[in-house]
């Protein structure tokens, strides 16, 4: 069969083509997911890895998108796909750790969680997302005992948060810590939502569930930050809801 240089020319053409397909369509995904349109995201990142499949952030990307609109398992099989291919991003990979709880994969999510700790020692959110596995899977006797030691977490009210976990303080002191000075508004929005987040999980370990859906929703609809955390704020608050109507 001749190969043609005008065939040549056109397979180098479809070549450069598809990859800049694959490019737009991963910086469409980009703009659905700030959108709020996730599914609309995760068929972009879907495409764009069938014209791309050695594009491994987008497995990561979808994964998120994933995550976003309440598809837990299927989150956590797009970060496993890449991990797979980038295997340095698995000990700090504290998405797939979430996704985990959710999943109620209690032990993997623990060792996501303890592996992270080697990367960074000072996250206050680390120990306590342990905490919350080994609370659904051991209880919250021995999620305190075996609480992860943190060093020096600045963020305000994290501190707090992890004493009230460990046992030291109430909720009311996490959520006044989160008030106190005279922070910014914006400063504030984010202290109250990441106090009202924890103390709302916290609630829901010892079974309140109505305290925890009051206060993880406040987290999820009145103090939203430009985080991923805030993703998680509003499944969870989601899946609080649902369970609410059963």
């Amino acid at each position: 069969m001749r190969f043609t240089i005008s065939m040549f020319l056109c397979c180098l053409l479809g070549t450069s083509l598809s990859a800049q397909t694959a490019a737009e369509l991963r910086e469409r995904g980009d703009e659905n997911d700030a959108a709020g349109k996730y599914a609309e995201a995760v068929a972009d990142y879907t495409k764009a890895l069938e014209l791309n499949p050695k594009d491994a952030g987008l497995y990561q990307l979808r994964g998120l998108a994933e995550f976003k609109r309440g598809k837990i398992a299927e989150s956590i099989a797009d970060f496993d796909k890449y991990i797979e291919r980038v295997p340095k991003a698995k000990v700090s990979h504290w998405q797939r750790g979430i996704s985990y709880y959710y999943a109620g994969r209690w032990d993997d999510g623990i060792a996501q969680f303890e592996g992270y700790q080697t990367y960074d020692s000072n996250d206050v959110e680390n120990a306590v997302w342990r905490f919350m596995c080994m609370a659904r899977k051991d209880g919250i006797p021995k999620a305190r005992k075996e609480i992860l030691k943190i060093g020096e977490d600045k963020r305000v009210p994290m501190r707090q948060v992890y004493d009230l976990y460990a046992g030291k303080l109430k909720v009311d002191d996490v959520l006044a810590a989160a008030k106190a000075g005279e922070p910014g508004k914006e400063q504030l929005n984010r202290q109250l939502f990441y106090a009202h987040l924890y103390v709302g999980i916290y609630h829901e370990l010892e079974g309140d569930k109505k305290a925890a859906l009051e206060h993880i929703r406040k987290a999820a609809d009145e103090h939203r930050i430009g985080h991923y955390m805030w993703d998680v704020a509003r499944v969870h608050r989601d899946i609080l809801r649902k369970e609410a109507k059963q």
